[in-house]
C-alpha cells in the first residue's frame, strides 16, 4: 500500500493531475516551485522524489518535465461525465448553468456518451443499496422497464425509485418501508430522466461543502 502523503506532497500531486488534464503535459520543476512559492528547485525535486518513492509517480530527474503519473491515462480510456447539482423543471431538464463540474471516469464504466451524475438526498432506496449522498450514474439512453431503478422528475423535483406499471398508472416504488410509493397518473407532470447505471459512494469527498447547497433531493 502506498505511504501516506504529507500535506505539501498531496497538494503537489493534485497539482500534477490538474495541470496534466488541462495542458496534456507536465509542469516543470520551476512551475511547480512558482505555484507553491518554493524558491529552491532542490526542494521541489525532493518532493517529486518522495512521490516517486511512495508509488504515485515515476520520474526522470534528468528532464525538467520528466514525470509520469502512475495509473493515469488521457488516451482511449478516460471520459469526463457531467455532474448536475439540480435539474430544471420541464424540458430540457439538464441545462449548462446547473452543471456543477465533470467527474472523469474510466470509459469501461460509462455505458453511453450522454450519461451524467446526480446526487442522492434521503434514504428512500436504502433497500437497494442506494444511500443518502451517493452519486448515481444516470443513463438516459437506456429504455426503462418495470423493475429498473430510475431517476425521474415529478413536477420540479427529482427522485430515484423502482419503476412499475399498473395499467395506465405508473408507480415509483421506494426501497424503504418508512417511505410511501409515488403514484403517477397521466395528468401528472412526470418524466423519466434515465436508468441508474451505477452507484458511487465516496467515504471522503472534498466537494461536500460546495455540493451541500445545490444537491437535488432524489
Amino acid at each position: 500500500m502506498p505511504e501516506q502523503l504529507s500535506t505539501i506532497e498531496r497538494r503537489v500531486y493534485h497539482y500534477l493531475l490538474d495541470f496534466l488534464g488541462e495542458h496534456t503535459y507536465q509542469p516543470s520543476i520551476r512551475e511547480i516551485g512558482k505555484r507553491f512559492r518554493i524558491k529552491s528547485t532542490k526542494t521541489v525535486s525532493d518532493i517529486l522524489q518522495s512521490l516517486a518513492e511512495k508509488g504515485f509517480i515515476q520520474r526522470d530527474p534528468a528532464r525538467s518535465r520528466g514525470v509520469r503519473l502512475l495509473g493515469y491515462s488521457t488516451v482511449g480510456r478516460m471520459q469526463p461525465v457531467p455532474f448536475y447539482g439540480k435539474i430544471a423543471a420541464g424540458e430540457p431538464m439538464l441545462i449548462p448553468e446547473n452543471r456543477d463540474r465533470f467527474i472523469t471516469m474510466d470509459r469501461a464504466f460509462v455505458p453511453s456518451d450522454d450519461c451524467f451524475f446526480l446526487r442522492v438526498s434521503g434514504d428512500s432506496m436504502i433497500g437497494r443499496g442506494i444511500f443518502d449522498r451517493d452519486f448515481v450514474l444516470v443513463n438516459p439512453s437506456a429504455r426503462a422497464s418495470d423493475g429498473d431503478i430510475i431517476a425521474a422528475r415529478v413536477g420540479t423535483e427529482a427522485t430515484v425509485k423502482t419503476l412499475q406499471h399498473r395499467g395506465a398508472t405508473i408507480v415509483l416504488e421506494p426501497a424503504n418501508p418508512d417511505e410511501r410509493e409515488l403514484v403517477i397518473t397521466p395528468d401528472d407532470d412526470f418524466a423519466v430522466i434515465g436508468t441508474i447505471a451505477a452507484v458511487f459512494r465516496p467515504f471522503h469527498d472534498a466537494s461536500d461543502e460546495s455540493d451541500e447547497a445545490g444537491a437535488p433531493p432524489l
